[in-house]
């Protein structure tokens, strides 16, 4: 959106600078993307006086010039056929910076005669486009300033022009006049009184209008009248500076007027050629098919459905954004229809998404307008056209009525220090809303017609604080209202989740995120696929039954990742499993899977297929970090899927399973198309337990400063003995004293004999009161053999 500051000024009586203005605009909200003060590049220039010129003696059409200037008299060659004796010229002196030729000039010879500088043309300061001559001035005195000179005499050749950027939320500020309302608001000056006097008509209208019943909610209003005897030549200087100025070209009287009142109070509006109109007007939506060339010189084909004025001959106007090019005004037009309507936004913007136009109508209509000034602005238009172009009015043809649009909203004034934090008085706050626009009724704030864009009590603390300016904001300290640290936002189940990834991805693992659900045959092979966990619609048959387990997932993964030459794989997964469809069914569970060999091939030969212990060990590191007990119980009988001698039950105690481990069943990977060996973890972190301690702090560091002992047994037990059960026995001998017990051999053979074998342990004791003795050690010694033969039949090996 461009204006002008003279133009600013017709609607705002104010002594601010145009820098003043430009910043409270930004502050606004009303960015300015661009400022051009031609006083900026105008301002070293100074009046000269031509006291003596004579012709060139080396060229016919130059001449050597004395001028007087604030620096005495110069000696400056010109070109110009008005360059003579007498005159009052600009003068450009060496070093000036010349805008219109983009350079510097300096003190130059021509045909062998110095020059020391130019006398300006129109052209050279950017003025104009005139250049035929340099300038004259019909006074002023030397030494003077040009742009002192101008603004006194020509002050439209100095006027600064402003553009700013427009939000969606502002439409009111695409005319100058809402521009002036917020500066008003601000405190920049006063808004001028906008006094719009009914035009009376001196005949009735021969151009009717009618609005058709689908249409009236695409057109609420639509005013218009008939102007006769109008001359429509060139609009007044004044009139074509200001379009100038912001980039339109002035075409005609009566075009310049409503290109004016688009831009003064965003109110777009259309003339017609009555004597082009075949009868009535008709407002109403296009069938689909027709076809219509605009005032663009472009044919458009028109949708059904979208809003065009047609006369008795057809479309003559797409409503809203394109007059039509067969009743549009020329220079023989002498009786014209000015029409003035009300658009609904969102049909327009459709229609000319559509149609591919951009208009300054449509720009304007698709973000809204004034329904109110709807008949003020013909009303405005028309006595500028009696005052350009002469003529008489006709009596107003009104067609629809203005919508409503009332609304108001309570005015709470201490909203503004909860929703800003900015402490306005009541009594500012009030005066803000009312330079504004708004209508105060006690504390009920009425909304203006212009300004759409406020919808509830919200609105009304922005506008307050917009025009308080924001940039009064003080930062200041919250008050401490609690002491000591914040509670934690995670649940402790999200910070075990958390953990459990954390320690998955560290060991190596990749973290999968998979469907939740599988297919029936999957579903059965861990348990599931019944008709409880069954979907009703199914996405496809591939995800018929929420899934029972996480690890159908992990090795559909895993197939698919070595049918494309991805052999070795460690792929864990955290998400939540179902058992039955009621709500609530449902556990999460941690779920790892390592696949093929724990490396790649290498000449040590170091890499090997990956066994139970590899998974064990990736199980206990992961129930150790979500804060498991450190002494659990290693049992058999996990489920089927399971291999029935390669798994374990990490349990505390026979019904409290914390996790299984092992080898998956061969008949699993070859129905899942996974080519082995394949170990898996399962981990349910809901039945790990809680810490007693729900404090922050850790448990004070137990350091041992007594030295530990550690004692080796071997035992002759039978191959069918798990050396778990050994283990366990050994332990449990004195659950004080025994820190650990550990397999380091096993032999099987040899002198044993048939169906037995020797497993060897190493204990290690750990004092807490005192040095161990060796009598001490003995009977602790004695205590493991009586234990170890107990329970599981074995005799200490000589």
């Amino acid at each position: 959106m461009k204006f002008t500051l003279s133009w600013l000024k017709d609607h705002l009586e104010t002594d601010a600078s145009v820098e003043e203005i430009t910043e409270a605009l930004t502050d606004l909200g009303l960015e300015v993307e661009d400022l051009v003060n031609p006083a900026d590049r105008l301002k070293d220039f100074k009046l000269g006086y031509v006291t003596h010129a004579e012709k060139h003696p080396d060229a016919d059409k130059l001449r050597v010039c004395k001028v007087d200037t604030d620096e005495g008299e110069l000696q400056i060659i010109c070109g110009a056929p008005n360059a003579r004796e007498g005159i009052t010229v600009v003068v450009c002196k060496p070093g000036m910076y010349i805008p219109g030729l983009d350079l510097t000039i300096s003190v130059g010879k021509i045909r062998g005669v110095e020059s020391f500088g130019m006398m300006a043309s129109e052209r050279e300061l950017e003025l104009s486009d005139e250049h035929d001559g340099i300038i004259e001035l019909p006074s002023g005195a030397v030494g003077d300033r040009f742009v002192d000179w101008l603004a006194e005499n020509d002050p439209a050749k100095v006027d600064p022009i402003i553009e700013i950027a427009i939000t969606p939320n502002r439409q009111d500020a695409l005319g100058v006049v809402g521009i002036a309302r917020d500066l008003a608001a601000r405190g920049l000056g006063t808004l001028k009184p906008r006094d719009i006097a009914p035009v009376p008509g001196d005949f009735e209208s021969p151009i009717k209008v009618t609005i058709d019943d689908d249409t009236q909610d695409g057109c609420p209003l639509f005013t218009g009248r008939v102007i006769r005897g109008v001359k429509n030549g060139p609009s007044p200087q004044w009139l074509q500076d200001q379009l100038k100025a912001i980039g339109l070209r002035p075409i005609s009287a009566l075009v310049d007027i409503t290109n004016y009142m688009t831009f003064d109070h965003n109110r777009p509006l259309h003339v017609f050629d009555a004597d082009k109109v075949s009868g009535n007007l008709r407002v109403h939506r296009a069938k689909g098919g027709e076809t219509l060339r605009a005032l663009d010189e472009k044919d458009y084909t028109l949708a059904p459905g979208m809003m065009v004025i047609s006369d008795d001959n057809g479309p003559e106007s797409i409503a809203g954004i394109m007059g039509g090019e067969g009743t549009g005004c020329t220079e023989e037009t002498v009786n014209v229809f000015l029409e003035s309507a009300y658009w609904n936004h969102v049909q327009i913007a459709l229609a000319g998404r559509a149609l591919k136009i951009n208009s300054d109508a449509r720009y304007r209509f698709e973000r809204g307008v004034d329904p109110e000034f709807t008949l003020p602005g013909l009303e405005q238009a028309t006595q500028m056209i009696l005052d350009i172009c002469g003529g008489e009015a006709s009596e107003v043809v009104i067609a629809g009525d203005v919508p409503d649009h009332s609304r108001a909203y309570k005015l709470d004034t201490e909203r503004v220090q909860s929703l800003v934090g900015m402490e306005i008085p009541e009594a500012e706050q009030r005066q803000t809303l009312t330079a504004l626009g708004f209508r105060l009724e006690g504390d009920m704030a009425h909304v203006p017609s212009w300004r759409p864009d406020v919808l509830g009590e919200a609105d009304l603390v922005e506008e307050v604080a917009r025009i308080a300016s924001l940039t009064k904001l003080q930062g200041k300290p919250l008050p401490r209202v609690t002491e000591g640290l914040p509670k934690p936002v995670m649940t402790p189940k999200q910070r075990r989740e958390a953990m459990a990834r954390r320690t998955c991805a560290a060991l190596g693992y990749n973290e999968c995120v998979t469907y939740t659900f599988i297919d029936q045959a999957s579903a059965a092979l861990f348990g599931g696929g019944d008709e409880v966990t069954m979907l009703e619609n199914p996405i496809s048959s591939e995800m018929s039954h929420m899934r029972p387990s996480l690890l159908p997932g992990l090795l559909q993964a895993a197939a698919r990742n070595q049918a494309r030459g991805f052999s070795d794989l460690a792929l864990f997964e955290v998400g939540p499993t179902f058992h039955d469809g009621e709500p609530g069914a449902q556990s999460t569970l941690i779920t790892g899977l390592l696949v093929g060999r724990t490396g790649p091939k290498d000449v040590q030969g170091s890499a090997r297929d990956v066994d139970v212990f590899d998974i064990k060990g990736d199980a206990e590191a992961v129930l150790a970090a979500i804060g498991a007990p450190a002494k659990v119980q290693i049992l058999r009988g996990a489920d089927t899927w399971w291999h029935p001698g390669r798994h374990g039950k990490i349990c505390l105690g026979p019904k409290k399973v914390l996790g299984v481990f092992g080898e998956l069943h061969p008949r699993i990977l070859r129905a899942m198309d996974v080519k082995g060996p394949a170990m898996g973890f399962t981990i349910w972190p809901d039945q790990v337990p809680m810490p007693r301690k729900s404090g922050a702090t850790r448990s004070a560091l137990e350091l041992r400063d007594l030295q530990a002992v550690e004692r080796d047994f071997a035992f002759v037990v039978d191959a069918e003995v798990e050396a778990l059960t050994l283990v366990n026995a050994a332990a449990g001998a004195d659950k004080t004293l025994i820190e650990g017990v550990r397999v380091f051999d096993e032999f099987i053979g040899g002198s044993l004999g048939e169906g037995k074998k020797s497993l060897a342990i190493t204990v290690r004791l750990q004092p807490t009161e005192k040095t161990l003795k060796e009598n001490d050690i003995e009977a602790v010694s004695a205590k493991i053999v009586e234990k170890v033969t107990k329970a599981t039949g074995g005799v200490l090996r000589g």
